[in-house]
């Protein structure tokens, strides 16, 4: 896994992952090595101070802080389960008919990957994709949430690829439920961090395929927002803690190749960069 650095935005090269500059109200929150071992941190300025106790319940800052720049970082949480939605921005749809309620799908957890490690496409793959997208975390165990109670049970927000293998997802080699199409190892990058206090119904999100923008909208194109996701997940399936759902993809996507790089840029969020191997 390679070393991090903060300051994307203002770096000439591209970098592994960036954390966005918080604004008043705003509270962005790494998981990070300390030694062998994982821990939850606050990111203030350059530095990450150390958490202690239960990052969605009951919390301690410490005295113990480190230079973000020096930190090996990982994906944010580790999740009961991932849940993603198909269909969901209204560029990405086109032509087609839009969906009456939001398509779910499952992602397996161990297509994460932590920012700054390689998206590593398989042998057998001709066509994989990139789709950059906001990724909603949970913070409250829900269950049959309505849209208030589910905007409530949001706990912060951050950035995902979703990758997605074409022909396994709708080609002659078809999956069933995209079991390896969208959960093959690695096709799951998370990061850098989550954020909370931002309004997610209204965040600028850009994909760039080695340093080109590829992809670019704003979450106010979401056809279903955050709270009205999640409210309907709940009605048939607990969500718990930790858990995750990428809420969809903008435009239109490429394959990707061994050698490229991929950062998603969402506006508050940062930046998850990633090489394809």
């Amino acid at each position: 896994m390679a070393r991090i650095t903060r300051r994307t935005l203002l770096a000439a090269a591209p970098v592994l992952a960036s954390a966005a500059p918080a604004p008043t109200g705003v509270t962005q929150f790494v998981r990070y090595l300390r030694g062998s071992e994982p821990t939850h941190g606050i990111v203030e300025g350059d530095l990450i101070r150390r958490i202690t106790g239960d990052l969605f319940g009951s919390f301690k800052t410490t005295k113990e802080t480190v230079k973000f720049s020096t930190q090996k970082l990982l994906y944010p949480v580790q999740p009961s389960k991932v849940l993603a939605v198909g269909l969901n921005y209204k560029s990405h749809i086109g032509t087609r008919t839009p969906p009456v309620n939001p398509e779910i799908f499952y992602k397996p957890i161990t297509c994460l990957q932590h920012p700054g490690a390689d998206i590593v496409i398989p042998k057998d793959s001709k066509n994989t994709h990139y789709e950059g997208e906001l990724v909603i975390v949970i913070g409250k165990h829900i269950r049959n949430a309505s849209a208030a109670d589910a905007k409530d049970a949001i706990f912060g927000v951050t950035c995902g690829n979703d990758v997605s293998e074409r022909d396994w997802q709708n080609g002659a080699q078809k999956d069933l439920q995209w079991w390896r199409a969208k959960g093959a190892d690695t096709f799951g990058p998370l990061g850098p961090g989550i954020v909370r206090g931002l309004d997610y119904a209204n965040l600028d999100l850009s994909t760039k395929l080695n340093g080109k923008v590829v992809q670019h909208s704003n979450t106010s194109d979401l056809l279903f927002d955050c709270p009205t996701i999640v409210s309907f997940i709940s009605r048939y399936v607990t969500l718990l803690p930790g858990d995750l759902i990428y809420t969809g993809t903008p435009g239109s996507t490429q394959r990707m190749s061994p050698g490229d790089t991929v950062e998603v840029e969402i506006s508050g969020i940062g930046t998850l960069f990633n090489r394809v191997v």
